[in-house]
């Protein structure tokens, strides 16, 4: 598997002191690719409110914010910054619901396993996939998604600009067991040209994904910076010996 370089520039996206130098110079709040308003309808389809949610790379942005108003009662925000942890500890102190630790994805054995019915992505996996050491460092952020989410249904929901050729063979892994969804959605404000002819329903249907977990060769992108939504669902034992089963009469045939 290769460093995905699709929307990469030269910063080390990996580093804390890049993120810490960022945040102290920046201030103010910053919500990464989408805001909570465009989410909310995937956020509620796969993780119900009374789930303990994880939010991984939160940084200063405030969909967390958005999902205590919204219902949700109890987000564990995680950042390898520290300054932006403490910064967004001191903001909403006031919220029971919200808690802020700072932790590296890679490594997060301060939960045990099964702790989280969702875990939310939002930019943070795209970020180790622009540092160094790519395939090793988002190998150990997904085991470790995969050892905190509950099972069966704990939903690991990924917004990223990787398509699912750079992403599929990460997520696709055996170990991790996930029943996966995809969803493409316009970046904010995006304007479809007149032109633009799809034969797509709504942004909330699924896409239909190949038998290798791929786009339809027929599929068109409306916005080229759209991003792409990847439900990982944790599946039940009687889910992975349905799979197994089917995978194995397809090789007979």
């Amino acid at each position: 598997m290769y460093r995905d370089v699709s929307s990469c520039n030269s910063y080390n996206y990996g580093d804390s002191l890049y993120w810490d130098a960022r945040y102290l110079q920046e201030g103010g709040s910053f919500d990464w690719y989408q805001r909570y308003a465009a989410l909310r309808p995937f956020v509620r389809k796969y993780i119900p409110p009374a789930a303990r949610v994880l939010m991984v790379g939160c940084g200063n942005a405030v969909m967390s914010e958005d999902m205590v108003k919204d219902g949700y009662e109890e987000i564990v925000n995680i950042d390898i910054s520290a300054v932006a942890i403490d910064m967004m500890r001191r903001k909403y102190e006031y919220i029971p619901q919200l808690k802020y630790m700072q932790m590296d994805v890679r490594d997060m054995s301060f939960f045990p396993d099964d702790s989280f019915g969702g875990i939310i992505d939002k930019g943070t996996l795209d970020s180790l996939m622009c540092g160094t050491d790519a395939p090793i460092s988002a190998a150990q952020m997904l085991a470790e998604v995969c050892r905190l989410l509950i099972k069966p249904g704990g939903t690991y929901l990924l917004i990223t600009y990787g398509d699912p050729t750079v992403r599929m063979p990460h997520l696709r892994r055996p170990m991790y067991n996930w029943k996966i969804t995809l969803y493409n959605i316009p970046r904010p404000g995006f304007q479809k040209p007149e032109s633009c002819s799809s034969s797509r329903k709504s942004y909330l249907d699924p896409i239909p994904l190949d038998e290798e977990g791929l786009l339809p060769s027929d599929w068109v992108l409306e916005d080229p910076d759209s991003h792409f939504i990847y439900v990982c669902k944790k599946m039940d034992e009687a889910e992975i010996d349905s799979r197994s089963t089917y995978r194995l009469s397809a090789d007979v045939l």
